[in-house]
């Protein structure tokens, strides 16, 4: 079992303490390693995760954006069948995914097609935050008339 010690990282540095908290629970939840997925950058401000979730129908799946932290849970309804497997390799079993997005980044669609679970996601910075171009402003030119000193 791996697992990280960050408390040195505490001692040593102020105000990291969520970047710390980042990097935490980045590596619990690399442990888990369910449901297998995949993040593409898709655009220079756009993003897409797919997720394998085979077996599983949508509305079996939610998918919730709360404060920066976007959470895939799939919860499989009780199967009361009396079947016989020989060999079962289809993980049918419940999950939280979690992903932590960065600041402006929202989530813009969610698509489940062939047992992939597609969540596009795009950066959208505030007018406030996007860059400008400030117009430079020239002093007018003070014309002299003859024989007066300049000021």
């Amino acid at each position: 079992m791996r697992t990280i010690d960050f408390s040195p990282l505490y001692r040593s540095v102020v105000g990291f303490d969520r970047l710390a908290g980042l990097l935490e629970t980045a590596a619990a939840d690399a442990a888990t390693g369910y449901p297998p997925y995949n993040i593409e950058r898709t655009d220079e401000n756009s993003y897409r995760i797919d997720i394998a979730v085979a077996g599983f129908r949508p509305e079996e799946l939610n998918v919730e954006v709360k404060e920066n932290l976007l959470t895939v849970t799939g919860r499989k309804a009780a199967n009361d069948d009396a079947k016989k497997y020989l060999h079962r390799g289809l993980a049918e079993r419940n999950f939280d995914r979690k992903f932590q997005l960065a600041d402006y980044v929202i989530v813009t669609d969610a698509n489940l097609a062939d047992g992939l679970l597609s969540i596009s996601l795009k950066r959208e910075l505030p007018e406030a935050l996007k860059p400008r171009t400030v117009a430079i402003n020239t002093a007018p030119q003070a014309t002299l008339i003859e024989g007066e000193k300049a000021a």
